[in-house]
């Protein structure tokens, strides 16, 4: 895919609402939607949380973690914008902590939930998976990756972090949505569309008058962390998700929707940011290949060439899941060999 002109880029993307909605506030994105935001303890100090209007109660789409500030501030969304109306239903996009954290408590006040079947099993999965310390498995994902000497003997003696954590025990019933499911939510009909690659079987919700519940399918201005995890050490889900990006291309250009994220600003433009979004892998692939014709080399000692910046102590944990993933792509694709030093990390060359 080629570059797209600074000029271009300067357009293609639209956000609507430049500034987001204030602590306890929200802003109506469309009819009976309405767009609130709930904090963050990391980088990424935000998630968005949209309510569909049912009449007599709200939808919600995602929940935020469970955590003292989030729940403060979705108690003050509720007390302000939402009127006090209960919470009906909670439509969760995937099963990362931010999107699904208070859903166990809003369930346990009468909410359905309404999931993906993988995304509902592997967060109820990961609430009761406690650790005080790496297991061998994810000590050992971390040596062949490249991780050696002192920084893998402190990473032996932390406590990992726990779903648990951040994340209520989600409850024990549910509604399974798939791909095609039809859903009727704040009087609208949207049509399920699961992506693959940030997290398996994401739900996505189109609905016919051209609006797009993406979660983190689709994001503006940052793209979604694709990582390989020790659970899974040889998958690639960068195949996934190049594939769901081509697949949802044709779906924008007919729409043109308003895409509304789990994180950033609502905007216009998918079309063209999913032809971004599959560029920046694209050149990814391509810096890695490069850098491994000079010579083999780990996971870790390739960050220079996949983030050409920088990877700091606090971002180290997902840099390393997305480099893995890039390299299980190359590799499954036969473009990279690679073979176990004498520390046991895996070096890849180029095939």
């Amino acid at each position: 895919m080629s570059a797209v002109p600074a000029t271009a880029r300067e357009t293609a993307i639209r956000h609507p609402w430049p500034e987001p909605p204030g602590p306890g506030a929200a802003v109506e994105v469309a009819e009976g939607i309405l767009w609130a935001r709930l904090p963050l303890p990391m980088a990424l100090d935000h998630m968005n949380l949209y309510a569909l209007d049912e009449g007599d109660g709200w939808t919600l789409i995602d929940t935020g973690l469970d955590w003292a500030r989030g729940r403060e501030a979705l108690a003050a969304l509720r007390a302000g914008p939402l009127g006090g109306r209960p919470i009906r239903r909670v439509v969760l996009t995937h099963h990362h902590p931010d999107h699904i954290g208070l859903a166990g408590p809003l369930a346990d006040e009468g909410a359905e939930v309404v999931a993906t079947r993988v995304a509902w099993l592997t967060g109820r999965m990961l609430t009761l998976d406690r650790q005080e310390r790496p297991t061998p498995q994810q000590v050992e994902f971390r040596r062949r990756a490249g991780v050696t000497g002192a920084a893998l003997t402190a990473y032996m003696a932390e406590r990992p972090f726990n779903f648990a954590d951040c994340v209520s025990p989600l409850p024990l019933g549910f509604r399974a949505i798939g791909e095609g499911s039809a859903l009727r939510a704040g009087g609208r009909d949207w049509q399920v569309r699961l992506g693959e690659g940030h997290a398996p079987a994401h739900a996505t919700l189109w609905s016919r008058d051209g609006l797009l519940l993406a979660g983190d399918q689709v994001l503006p201005g940052i793209s979604p962390n694709i990582g390989v995890y020790p659970t899974e050490p040889e998958a690639d889900p960068l195949a996934g998700w190049l594939e769901t990006c081509r697949r949802f291309l044709p779906l924008a250009e007919a729409a043109d929707p308003l895409v509304l994220p789990g994180h950033g600003l609502p905007f216009r433009g998918a079309p063209f940011r999913l032809g971004q979004l599959i560029e920046n892998h694209e050149g990814a692939l391509r810096r890695i290949l490069g850098a491994l014709r000079e010579g083999p080399l780990t996971a870790v000692e390739l960050f220079p060439a996949l983030y050409k910046r920088e990877i700091g102590a606090r971002e180290f944990g997902l840099a390393l899941v997305e480099a893995v993933a890039h390299l299980n792509h190359l590799h499954h694709a036969g473009d990279v060999v690679r073979e176990r030093d004498s520390l046991g990390a895996w070096r890849y060359r180029a095939a």
